[in-house]
């Protein structure tokens, strides 16, 4: 009410959740997110980014969710993210996808001090043999993967012996036409531990998950028939992901937030060796965050987003 006895009137806040035309049928994660949205009063629409007739000005905000045909069409998806951005408030902000979803942004992890794993840059159109960076390195196996990917695409682990080498060879030639590749040691630990990931809401340590890919395969997604369950939440894991966000916050010029503030919402990606930990990716811009193994995660998530509106 305000002064003369006159009640305020609340404008339903509008919100657009933004996915790729493709979802599959069986991607339900987000249902509790969908849920704890409209509990608090927001109304929401499932907008295809690529579609051009999307009126983004309409809504208050968008929200990120499941862009996952973004790999392909990387300059178009950037473009729209930038604009967008300038229409509404975008989350996380243009900038964050611009930096995270290239994934020269693990190099800046690095010099930051933070254990990143192992990693040998080459550039699109560079000419390279897999079979001397093995040497090189001292690696028994290898594992490579492109500077824009998701879902495993583009990836592939390989040996030093012939037929692996060539396989990955050419495999590699192919991918290095069109962008720059990763090489890494291959971390055979994936196919038993598998990989631990970390979620932060706003900032805040949320939860953790524990993904396992189907035996002696190394991809720990839902698609390749992967399997997941609650992770521990009070091991070394989760102080090294804790390291990871108080970097991220401490650089504004990566995320587009300022005044230390965190990504509205973030997952921290860890592969173990043995006993050392490191971090196989930072994902800020349309990562799952296993609300089903959490639901409270999604309240507050849509809380920190009526927050920041």
């Amino acid at each position: 009410m305000n002064r003369a006895g006159e009640r305020y009137h609340v404008r339903t806040m509008k919100l657009a959740i933004a996915t790729c035309s493709s979802l599959p049928d069986w991607e339900i994660d987000d249902a509790p997110l969908h849920e704890a949205l409209v509990a608090r009063n927001i109304e929401i629409a499932h907008e295809v980014w690529t579609n051009p007739d999307v009126q983004w000005n309409r809504y208050d905000a968008c929200l990120i969710r499941t862009t996952w045909d973004y790999v392909q069409k990387i300059e178009h998806y950037l473009n729209w993210a930038d604009q967008t951005a300038d229409q509404i408030k975008l989350f996380n902000p243009a900038r964050t996808v611009r930096w995270n979803t290239c994934k020269s942004y693990l190099r800046d992890l690095e010099t930051s001090g933070l254990p990143v794993v192992p990693t040998r840059w080459i550039e699109a159109g560079t000419p390279v043999d897999l079979g001397t960076i093995l040497d090189e390195e001292d690696w028994k196996r290898g594992f490579m993967k492109p500077r824009v990917g998701a879902t495993a695409f583009g990836t592939m682990r390989f040996s030093a012996d012939r037929d692996s080498l060539q396989d990955a060879q050419s495999n590699l030639d192919r991918m290095l036409q069109t962008q720059g590749m990763l090489i890494q040691p291959y971390l055979e630990d994936v196919e038993t531990r598998g990989e631990w990931s970390g979620i932060f809401i706003d900032g805040v340590w949320s939860h953790a998950v524990q993904k396992i890919p189907v035996p002696g395969d190394y991809r720990v997604q839902d698609d390749f028939g992967a399997t997941d369950q609650p992770g521990d939440a009070d091991g070394p894991e989760r102080a090294v992901s804790e390291q990871v966000m108080e970097v991220i916050r401490s650089h504004p010029e990566w995320t587009g937030e300022q005044d230390g503030m965190a990504p509205l919402y973030c997952r921290v990606d860890l592969l173990r060796s043995e006993t050392r930990l490191m971090i196989n990716e930072v994902e800020l811009v349309e990562p799952s965050l296993f609300f089903r193994h959490h639901p409270k995660a999604a309240d507050a998530l849509a809380d920190a987003l009526i927050e920041r509106c």
